[in-house]
């Protein structure tokens, strides 16, 4: 994978000219809560919070992402600032939390969250990257992850809340709801399973309240409620996706849903470098069943592009499935890899493109304790196709180990890599890429 370093630019390649992969953010980018709007410029804008602090959430600023294929992803910065240099909150100098934005007579509104006495805000632009300007409080909205839809009709509607979420009807300013028309309990966490995160959008008629899902206690999901109205009644849906067993501190999820050239996608964020609080953007495609219901989609590496190339390399921080100690860990401003790695912890990637075959496989590590690598590719109890054993070391450098005793792999498969070793060791290696080898 080729290694970019953030500069102060605002263009990024992410993702190469090959398939689009998760995360679509870099190494050493945070950036969560997608909100996805395709505008009139042909291009998608997530509106996100951007993470800086491994022990709380969020930022005083918005860096926001757009694309035009779902590969290449431009990183426009400083879209919205809450403090410091650029600031457009004259009343707070709080964190800024999730977001949403609309589109009405060539202007952008951006409505936004934080701590503290008037919680939501919205400030306007000219464009859809920003930068706005101006942010003042909606009055008569007390609360955390605004929402705003923008039915065929024209009629404007505004959603936030916590736990039970609230809508109404905005007023044609865009900056104020119309206090006659506010819903409460659209959906409930007793009911709908619904913990925050409204998002709201329109297929074939249907309404699809979005939010984020509570699944076993937590709110790893992003879950929907249906209605035949933007303001309810809503019927349970189901979860989309549920992003539990990314990272062993996953906690939360927060999303939207989008249509891009005719296709849906879900949007969403993994908890990433061992923290609830340091949170990457990723892409999923979706199905719809003909009465409208939503199909439960698992979290992949390869995200809204075809399986990755299984001969190219790929960054061990794709993974998308870990388990036992191991995290992705930041090493560089342009640099992640998977560290702390114990005996049993293994990884999984989603999908790989073997093509006719591999015989070969090669894996960029830093050595620790030292250990093994088994490679799987049918599931966590098959026997291994090949084996990598990786020496202790201490000088903190990378290595390549190749091995080309393998058993052939065709097609397109999941990969497994699990991680043996003694099980004393605080950490037995670090990987930083690997591809495979054919003759």
């Amino acid at each position: 994978m080729k290694k970019t370093t953030l500069l102060s630019t605002l263009f990024l390649l992410v993702c190469g000219t090959a398939a689009a992969q998760n995360p679509v953010v870099p190494p050493g980018v945070f950036l969560a809560d997608p909100e996805g709007h395709r505008w009139k410029d042909g291009r998608l804008y997530l509106y996100v919070s951007r993470d800086d602090n491994p022990d709380d959430y969020c930022s005083p600023r918005y860096d926001l992402l757009s694309t035009s294929d779902l590969k290449n992803w431009t990183i426009h910065e400083r879209a919205f600032v809450s403090a410091g240099e650029g600031d457009e909150v004259p009343y707070s100098d709080a964190p800024l939390y999730a977001s949403d934005a609309a589109c009405r007579n060539g202007k952008y509104y951006l409505y936004y969250s934080m701590p503290g006495e008037h919680s939501e805000g919205v400030a306007v632009a000219d464009s859809p990257a920003g930068p706005f300007r101006d942010g003042r409080p909606v009055p008569g909205v007390s609360g955390i992850d605004p929402a705003v839809f923008v039915d065929d009709d024209g009629q404007a509607y505004y959603y936030w809340g916590q736990f039970a979420a609230k809508g109404a009807k905005l007023k044609d300013n865009m900056l104020e709801i119309d206090p006659e028309t506010v819903t409460d309990s659209l959906v409930t966490e007793k009911d709908h399973c619904f913990h925050e995160g409204s998002s709201m959008r329109k297929r074939n008629g249907i309404y699809y309240m979005v939010y984020s899902h509570l699944r076993k206690g937590r709110p790893t999901c992003i879950g929907y409620s249906m209605s035949r109205s933007p303001l309810g009644p809503f019927r349970y849906g189901g979860v989309i996706v549920d992003n539990a067993g990314c990272d062993p501190e996953s906690w939360n999820n927060h999303g939207s849903i989008c249509e891009f050239d005719g296709k849906w996608y879900v949007l969403y964020h993994r908890t990433t470098n061992g923290s609830r609080s340091l949170r990457k953007v990723c892409i999923e495609p979706i199905a719809f069943d003909d009465d409208g219901t939503i199909r439960e989609v698992e979290m992949t590496s390869q995200g809204a592009g075809d399986p990755l190339d299984a001969f190219a390399p790929t960054g061990a921080e794709r993974a998308c499935l870990l388990w036992g100690n191991t995290r992705i860990r930041t090493r560089a401003s342009d640099r992640e890899e998977l560290g702390g790695i114990r005996d049993g912890d293994y990884a999984v990637y989603r999908y790989l493109d073997f093509g006719e075959g591999a015989d070969g496989f090669s894996v960029d590590v830093t050595p620790a304790g030292g250990g093994r690598i088994e490679v799987m590719t049918d599931n966590l109890w098959s026997a291994p196709v090949a084996v990598v054993d990786v020496p202790a070391g201490s000088d903190g450098g990378t290595i390549t180990i190749e091995t080309s005793d393998m058993q052939p792999v065709t097609g397109v498969r999941e990969l497994i890599l699990r991680f043996t070793g003694d099980r004393t060791a605080d950490e037995l290696f670090g990987v930083d890429a690997f591809r495979f080898l054919k003759k």
